[in-house]
């Protein structure tokens, strides 16, 4: 019996997550879910609730609140906003945390989960992205396991299981570019929100889609990439691969590259994170090989997607750079999507947020908790 629980359960991963566990059971694996959370989403929580059953579920909106608490689910506690997050992480009651809570809300459960020894099978990039090395330190020192979500990390862990580390020379992240790929730069000052939102290959949340529209999505995957696999930035590399069937490759110091290859569905990940290392029989859709006219790839343009080169830039100068980037682009995005800002706006409020930064080199989450709060504040106040 494994049991599960899912941090950021109503969104696109959660109910992935979700599909994916019920299949499991019908294949002969034998997983329970225990807690549950939501940000807002009522509806769909209550839904879980009376599906699944679970211990406990946490929701970060007042109002939902109490209107759970006020429905009296006999055996499902009702736990509140990040003090309820972090008491659910901290308890002995689950073996695996999915986390999926969208942008910075997602580092302290996940590091309440470490400390408690837990298998984090990990879908918040801005985790790794802000607490890099503070995570991989814990990690360390606890036992606890950390298993990529993303296609993209999932893939390369996939390629590297039963490699020697050290005889891996470039990790190729792959990525479809987006709706824009083909948009001239002088046309960004016309995207609207919907257009943005309108992803070719993938279905999922906003605040991830806007990232992938602006490249930075793949950005925070680089930053990831170092310290899920522990390699220097100068051998990451980034690549167009509009199709998105190749989710990334491992090339070796003999010239030798490994991919993995999948129809573009999350739910595959998500079960290797929770299986690892076994593979066990899904329902899931397979690729139709007969189908596959072209697998293109191409350099990504950085002048013309600049949160990309700020991503890079923000890894290879290190410190706290990363947490300003992650603050700032949560910020732009949210903006951009309540048409506060144009989308041809988000990578220059970056920047400035980056260019006005001191930078430390030792830091504490506290300190990380400070700048990110900090960084957030100057922006807005603007707006």
């Amino acid at each position: 019996m494994k049991k599960i629980s899912i941090f950021g359960s109503t969104g696109s991963i959660g109910v992935n997550t979700l599909n994916v566990i019920d299949n499991l059971n019908n294949n002969g694996f034998n997983a329970e879910i225990v807690y549950l959370s939501s940000n807002s989403n009522f509806d769909i929580l209550t839904g879980q609730i009376n599906k699944y059953k679970p211990k406990g579920v946490i929701i970060n909106n007042k109002e939902s609140y109490e209107k759970l608490k006020s429905l009296n689910f006999s055996n499902t506690e009702i736990l509140f906003g990040e003090d309820g997050l972090l008491e659910v992480a901290s308890r002995d009651d689950y073996d695996i945390l999915v986390s999926a809570l969208v942008g910075f809300a997602g580092l302290l459960p996940t590091i309440e989960a470490i400390k408690k020894g837990k298998r984090i099978a990990l879908a918040n990039k801005e985790t790794l992205v802000t607490g890099g090395k503070i995570i991989m330190d814990l990690i360390k020192k606890s036992g606890a396991e950390l298993l990529p979500i993303d296609s993209e990390h999932s893939a390369i862990l996939q390629c590297i299981v039963g490699e020697n580390s050290k005889e891996i020379s470039k990790l190729i992240i792959t990525a479809s570019g987006g709706p824009f790929r083909k948009l001239e730069k002088n046309k960004f000052k016309d995207v609207t929100v919907d257009d943005a939102l309108n992803h070719p290959n993938w279905k999922m949340g906003k605040k991830i889609t806007i990232d992938s529209a602006t490249l930075m999505n793949k950005g925070l995957e680089v930053i990831e990439a170092k310290w899920l696999f522990d390699i220097n930035p100068e051998n990451i590399e980034v690549l167009i691969h509009p199709q998105s069937i190749i989710h990334s490759m491992v090339e070796f110091t003999d010239g030798s590259v490994k991919s993995q290859m999948g129809v573009p569905d999350m739910k595959i990940p998500i079960q290797y994170a929770i299986t690892y290392p076994e593979r066990i029989h899904s329902d899931f859709e397979r690729m139709d090989y007969k189908n596959l006219k072209d697998l293109t790839f191409e350099e990504p343009d950085f002048d013309k997607f600049e949160c990309l080169k700020l991503a890079f830039d923000s890894l290879v100068s290190g410190g706290t750079y990363p947490v300003v980037l992650n603050a700032a682009n949560e910020i732009a995005v949210e903006l951009f999507l309540n048409s506060k800002v144009k989308f041809i706006e988000i990578p220059g409020i970056i920047k400035n947020s980056l260019d006005n930064h001191k930078n430390l080199t030792n830091f504490e989450v506290s300190d990380i908790l400070t700048i990110d709060k900090i960084t957030r504040k100057q922006i807005l106040d603007k707006f």
